[in-house]
């Protein structure tokens, strides 16, 4: 990969990820805090959620700006943001931001299991570009992401509608960051398996 590239994919990674450590770090500081604005008491929840759903806005911008393209992923995950985040906000009521995930989760496994039964995968349609491999390689990989978002989904219902605030924080912040990286390096055989990588290009 050449340095331009590494470049590019470090930044947008910094662009993706900042808004979510910027809602972490002003959940962790103001937790125990209440803000009052315009004689309504909002939690530290709400406060970070307030603040992430524009640092969120501005991040998305600025990646289209400098790259000239956004993609679907990033798209709907903003707009589901500025639904689930302007209702959490304007009803001050931290469970629409803490339900987001699950949709997330659901859409994208829903949409990739509508692809399995057509016999196609969406993801290759995605990411074939950037990561080739056989088709047959493709429907695995598709059957065992579906899986795993329907599972995400489940797993997010039942924490945040069993456990504190703080503990959802935390799971969204790093435990579906953490299941994401293991998921990924457990699929490590089958791109070995299916992948078609020419080993003289990038």
């Amino acid at each position: 990969m050449s340095e331009q590239k590494q470049n590019n994919q470090m930044l947008k990674t910094i662009l993706e990820t900042l808004p979510v450590a910027v809602f972490f770090l002003t959940y962790i500081f103001f937790k125990n805090e209440v803000v009052v604005f315009a004689g309504q008491e909002y939690t530290g929840f709400v406060l970070a959620t307030a603040i992430f759903v524009p640092f969120l806005c501005v991040s998305t911008v600025i990646g289209w700006r400098l790259f000239g393209e956004v993609s679907k992923v990033q798209l709907l995950t903003l707009v589901l943001v500025l639904i689930f985040g302007g209702l959490t906000i304007f009803l001050n009521d931290e469970s629409f931001f803490k339900m987001k995930p699950t949709l997330v989760y659901v859409l994208f496994g829903g949409a990739i299991a509508v692809g399995l039964v057509q016999g196609k995968s969406y993801l290759q349609s995605i990411l074939g570009s950037s990561v080739p491999m056989k088709d047959e390689g493709w429907m695995i990989i598709s059957r065992r992401i579906m899986i795993f978002f329907f599972s995400l989904a489940i797993l997010n219902e039942i924490i945040w509608r069993t456990q504190s605030s703080e503990v959802w924080v935390y799971f969204k912040t790093f435990g579906l960051t953490f299941a994401l990286l293991v998921f990924l390096a457990t699929q490590y055989k089958v791109l070995q398996q299916y992948g078609e990588f020419d080993e003289d290009k990038d």
